[in-house]
């Protein structure tokens, strides 16, 4: 007689009942249940004020965001490789999801920078880690820079797609700043469906990105 096999609950993997691999990526980066409210205001508000304002027919044409990245570059990291670790600690941090190193496209004599040197990290997130994430930014991270005034409006590329540079990693609350052994900056970039720049700056500021008037 065979055996009947154990039914696996949700969330667990067949072996041993362990939990699946997408589950545990959840629980370490520290995400709530149910949908982000980034995402809910964006389906349940955004949606609509964008097809009004731009006369869209279909639902599907409306412009959407589809990922973020975040990279940083670290010059020190020629010379000292645990700068670039310390740095990939930080952001696995701030993002909630592991980042990757990133190497040198070109060698640049002046800067002592030969293709193939590791000199950076980068991380895409989507899904709800995209709308959590944004959703720290707006409403936590920003507002702790030293006399924030908004940010500039005109970092479009011709295509939708905006790119944030910021100065300092210790604006995010979960770094601590007594443990901080360098300060750097980073650029994030939100990478949108929209055809064109007057659309996906309409879907940032619908989402609350605080633009400088």
């Amino acid at each position: 007689m065979v055996a009947k096999e154990k039914k696996v609950k949700k969330g667990e993997s067949k072996e041993k009942g362990k939990a699946a691999p997408k589950e545990k990526a959840k629980k370490a980066a520290g995400l709530p249940k149910g949908p982000c409210p980034y995402e809910t205001k964006y389906q349940n508000e955004c949606v609509q004020a964008l097809r009004d304002q731009f006369k869209f027919k279909n639902v599907m044409e409306v412009p959407r965001l589809q990922k973020i990245v975040i990279n940083t570059s670290l010059k020190d990291a020629l010379t000292d490789v645990k700068v670039l670790e310390t740095a990939a600690a930080e952001i696995a941090e701030i993002a909630g999801q592991r980042p990757v190193l990133t190497k040198a496209r070109k060698s640049i004599a002046n800067f002592k920078l030969r293709e193939g040197n590791t000199i950076g990290a980068c991380v895409t997130l989507r899904g709800k880690v995209m709308w959590e994430f944004m959703n720290r930014l707006i409403n936590v991270a920003l507002p702790r820079v030293r006399d924030f005034k908004g940010v500039s409006s005109k970092s479009f590329d011709g295509r939708g797609n905006y790119t944030l540079g910021l100065t300092e990693q210790i604006i995010f609350p979960e770094i601590n700043y007594d443990k901080v052994a360098r300060i750097y900056g980073m650029n994030i970039t939100f990478v949108t469906s929209a055809k064109n720049d007057d659309e996906g700056r309409a879907l940032l500021k619908l989402m609350g990105m605080p633009f400088r008037t």
